[in-house]
């Protein structure tokens, strides 16, 4: 293999991290919509990142000084707001899915990003404010 060469992904060893999502439909070789993408690779890897999400929204949160320990509603919003605003914070949770994606999922998302990136980010966003109580310092209710 020459230095130039990319090396090959291991989409095996990818797939078999993901775990299964209750309710989600079942699975096709191939998704071929992005709602089918939606609930066959989004939804498991997000699952699959759960931890390292809050981990990262937890540090972008503390750099940003916000009250990790304030009352449920402010806490909400404070975390609504960097979610929809912080750049920087967007690229790096679409990059916590994105780089588990196998060849061909990596394929459909270049056709689909924007479509894909919406969707990724609205899931993320509910999937950490769900999980307040995780946070460290936790919501004060």
């Amino acid at each position: 293999m020459s230095p130039s060469a990319p090396l090959p992904r291991p989409d095996a060893a990818l797939l078999a991290l993901r775990p299964h999502v209750d309710g989600q439909p079942p699975a096709i070789p191939t998704p071929t919509t992005v709602a089918d993408f939606q609930h066959q690779v989004l939804r498991p890897l997000l699952k699959l990142q759960h931890s390292v999400l809050l981990a990262t929204v937890t540090d972008v949160a503390l750099d940003y000084r916000l009250p990790l320990g304030a009352p449920e509603a402010t806490l909400r919003l404070a975390l609504t707001e960097l979610l929809t605003r912080n750049v920087r914070l967007r690229a790096t949770l679409t990059g916590l899915v994105s780089g588990l994606f196998t060849q061909e999922e990596l394929a459909f998302y270049r056709q689909h990003r924007n479509e894909l990136n919406r969707r990724l980010l609205d899931l993320a966003q509910q999937r950490v404010l769900s999980s307040l109580a995780e946070l460290p310092a936790g919501p004060n209710k």
